[in-house]
């Protein structure tokens, strides 16, 4: 009878121990991410969701830019590269792969009452370069153009820059610290021009056209509103994801996802 007991015990306590390593295992399990700053509210928004919807398994993102995600995926440092730029054919070459998850499209905003619809892309440069400094150049009113802009470290900044040409030669009159505060002072100001996220565009300031072309989901998804970019999820061509991370990565790209990518301000790949 002792015997039975104590086999009794000693099998409960082998057990508790197995249902505890499990426990320890799922709570282990882990999505890390890594790359575009740019990328922080929209894949902030799908890993909280998944977090919530996958108990037990944490989703990390590393805030480190494109470049840095990239190497990272090529360096196994974390499961999914974050990159708000397509990929160079030789980082496809060495073996990366990518999936656009979402589109960032950049509208360039003036006061309704601004006459000016269409800039190109140039005048759009030479305009926050300095070298158009008055609407009347590119055919509004004899008024000095008053150069509203994002503060240093934003995403919208840097995808704006980056597609004008214009990074760190920017003469802003004002850098301010949200895209509401841009829309705000734009709403205020006739000469005024700035950018901002196209989800967040208000009544109260104009988006005009870049090229000839008005930015909207249509336009941004086929690709004619240029002041746009991809945001990539990079991963490695000839090897799996882990179980949690392809979890992630379909919920991500699933109907699912949809409107965390909307809610960011961004615009869904499919």
């Amino acid at each position: 009878m002792k015997k039975n007991k104590l086999f009794a015990l000693a099998l409960s306590g082998l057990l508790v121990s197995s249902f505890m390593v499990g426990c320890s295992k799922k709570e282990e399990e882990n999505v890390s991410t890594d790359g575009s700053t740019s990328m922080e509210k929209v894949i902030g928004g799908l890993g909280e969701a998944f977090e919530k919807a996958n108990e037990g398994t944490t989703f990390t993102y590393n805030p480190t830019g494109s470049g840095t995600g990239i190497k990272a995926v090529q360096e196994d440092r974390c499961d999914i590269g974050l990159s708000s730029r397509a990929l160079k054919d030789e980082e496809k070459k060495s073996g990366l792969k990518e999936t656009v998850l979402a589109y960032d499209g950049i509208a360039v905003i003036v006061h309704p009452n601004n006459p000016v619809k269409n800039l190109t892309l140039k005048n759009i440069s030479d305009i926050y370069t300095g070298k158009i400094k008055n609407w009347k150049e590119v055919g509004g009113k004899d008024a000095e153009i008053v150069l509203i802009g994002r503060e240093a470290g934003s995403g919208t900044r840097d995808g704006f820059e980056s597609i004008t040409e214009t990074k760190d030669v920017c003469k802003y009159r004002q850098e301010l610290t949200s895209t509401g505060d841009v829309i705000t002072t734009i709403s205020k100001n006739e000469n005024a021009i700035g950018y901002a996220s196209l989800a967040s565009i208000k009544d109260s300031v104009k988006a005009i056209q870049v090229d000839g072309v008005s930015p909207s989901e249509k336009t941004i998804k086929d690709g004619s509103y240029v002041v746009q970019r991809p945001f990539v999820l990079v991963t490695k061509e000839d090897q799996k994801l882990s179980e949690s991370a392809q979890k992630f990565f379909d919920f991500a790209l699933s109907k699912d996802g949809v409107s965390y990518i909307l809610d960011a301000g961004a615009v869904p790949a499919k």
